[in-house]
């Protein structure tokens, strides 16, 4: 029996989907392959990485969600609005997003380290949290939030933002830090 493989490669609104057999490699009109895949369009939600958008146009508080996420313009992720407080370590915490039901959806995840540093404002001086004035979250700590992506240099280490300050580092995965929860597609790769 041939084994056929099936991927999608998502790149802004552009979907680039192909079906590989054996040997072989289907590639055709995308659209056409995608729709009769069931690819899901996600037009409406791409990222716009190449604007600065001020809080009041950048982030959505959703009422599909009952209100509990909030959409980035910039980045095309949503957010959970409240992370909770508690400190877990970095095993801990991709178990907290993996089983996060927020606004009655699953599908959560920990943000990659470039995910989460877009949220980072450097203008906002410490104690911070270094986020954007006007932004929607609540419970955000001035304190270290995990990635899901692991240190190339030492694989026992993870990164995280620390809000207080507004910098990136990396971080022995059985310390604690926060876990905050978001949903959409990976922007780099993460373990």
């Amino acid at each position: 029996m041939k084994r056929q493989r099936f991927f999608t490669v998502t790149m802004g609104t552009l979907a680039l989907s192909g079906l590989l057999a054996a040997g072989c490699v289907s590639m055709g009109d995308p659209s056409t392959f995608a729709q009769s895949a069931g690819v899901i369009d996600l037009s409406g939600t791409s990222p716009n990485w190449d604007k600065a958008l001020p809080a009041a146009q950048r982030f959505e508080v959703l009422a599909s969600f009952n209100n509990d996420a909030v959409r980035d313009d910039n980045t095309g992720l949503v957010w959970e609005k409240s992370p909770q407080t508690a400190t877990a370590t970095w095993n801990g915490a991709r178990f907290t997003c993996i089983n996060k039901n927020v606004g009655g959806q699953k599908g959560w995840r920990l943000p990659s380290i470039t995910d989460l540093a877009s949220l980072i404002d450097p203008s906002v001086v410490p104690p911070g949290p270094t986020l954007q004035p006007g932004h929607p979250f609540h419970n955000i700590q001035s304190a270290g939030y995990w990635s899901a992506t692991t240190s190339a240099e030492d694989s026992s280490d993870a990164w995280f933002v620390y809000f207080g300050r507004g910098f990136v580092d990396h971080d022995n995965k059985t310390h604690t830090g926060h876990a905050w929860c978001v949903r959409g597609n990976m922007t780099a790769d993460a373990y």
